[in-house]
């Protein structure tokens, strides 16, 4: 089996395989959030909801009194981030319409199609068996991650912002592969749409498991298999000069929901967004993340990135993360890191039979 051209070359993860369980990623200072005082005395994973007589849904919350997330969550599902244009502001699928889409989208995605060029048929790299995308719409059945703008689509870039695009995107297509410098941040095993912020699905690996204490609480992404630790004590950002992939969140409650704010995102010319989206973002990025446990098994993530030099208005997008049993799994992405030799060797391999050729005539 080849190596995969647009993504990462980890071995993907699902549960059709035994992998190995991850219980200790949280990271070096996540100890302190798993076995703090303050960890001992919270409650297990949340309870099934009760429901009030009037018919509202009452969540559970931890002995702190805050909304409970924890638990392993999932976003595989079908729902695509943009909006199709010819959908308008139509924000719902009708039963009839989700049940098209998902035939539609379904043949789209299947990596065992042959009715497609050799290039495209090469390009599909792995079998459709390693795929964990999902099989639904996400509960909302909404017709597109994004909600704001209302037509579903993500705001056009600012005339600076696009020229860069372009620019790079020349440069690119001459500069393929000199080095792994020139390839995306999955390929690279650097960052993945799924770790965010925001958070969005990719073709597997799309878990979640929450911690949470009185002061911290760690979101482990199983793609990448990085760990989130987000202050909630007022804690103030870390200084502009210091960014990571995943920037620098500090949390807050508004009742029931807890509220992200993420800056200092570190960037590059090459997607933030991953497979999901080719977008750029620079050093005004911010990210505000909100998760609202509506329901025993649902917790309603929302996330509105704002970029003011890269797009000429904020959009949100949301996404409904379903609880699962499964346990998360290590996703070893540098160990597993083939296919970049792969490229560079290949590319080489050009280059040598492009100088041949060319003394020949």
């Amino acid at each position: 089996m080849s190596g995969k051209p647009d993504e990462e070359r980890g071995r993907p993860m699902t549960n059709k395989w035994a992998r190995v369980v991850v219980r200790s990623a949280l990271l070096l200072g996540a100890a302190v959030v798993l076995f703090s005082p303050a960890r001992a005395q919270t409650s297990p994973n949340a309870a099934k909801a009760k429901t009030s007589p009037a018919g509202v849904v009452q969540t559970s919350r931890t002995p702190q009194g805050q909304s409970d997330l924890e638990g392993v969550w999932s976003i595989a599902f079908l729902t695509p981030l943009q909006r199709d244009p010819q959908l308008g502001n139509k924000q719902f699928f009708t039963p009839e319409e989700a049940a098209a889409y998902l035939k539609k989208r379904s043949q789209e995605l299947d990596a065992d199609r042959r009715d497609l060029p050799p290039d495209a048929d090469t390009a599909l790299a792995y079998n459709q068996a390693w795929y964990d995308r999902g099989t639904k719409l996400g509960r909302n059945m909404r017709t597109s991650l994004v909600i704001d703008p209302p037509d579903g689509r993500i705001p056009p870039m600012t005339p600076e912002a696009k020229r860069r695009f372009e620019n790079t995107h020349a440069y690119s297509a001459a500069h393929p592969a000199d080095g792994p410098e020139d390839r995306t941040l999955g390929e690279r095993c650097l960052n993945f749409s799924q770790e965010g912020p925001p958070l969005l699905p990719g073709g597997y690996n799309n878990n979640y498991q929450i911690v949470q204490t009185r002061n911290y609480v760690a979101i482990l992404a199983e793609m990448g298999n990085k760990a989130r630790i987000i202050p909630l004590d007022g804690r103030p950002h870390l200084p502009q000069s210091v960014s990571q992939w995943n920037g620098d969140s500090r949390g807050h409650w508004e009742g029931k929901t807890l509220v992200v704010d993420t800056t200092n995102v570190r960037f590059n010319d090459k997607s933030h967004f991953g497979v999901n989206y080719d977008g750029l973002t620079d050093q005004n990025l911010r990210v505000t993340e909100r998760f609202t446990r509506t329901a025993a098994d649902t917790i309603t993530y929302q996330a509105t990135v704002n970029d003011p030099t890269v797009y000429t208005k904020p959009w949100t997008m949301e996404i409904v993360m379903s609880k699962t049993e499964d346990p998360l799994f290590e996703y070893a992405c540098h160990e597993g890191n083939y296919g970049m030799f792969g490229i560079l060797g290949g590319a080489r391999a050009d280059e040598k039979k492009a100088a041949e050729q060319g003394g020949h005539q």
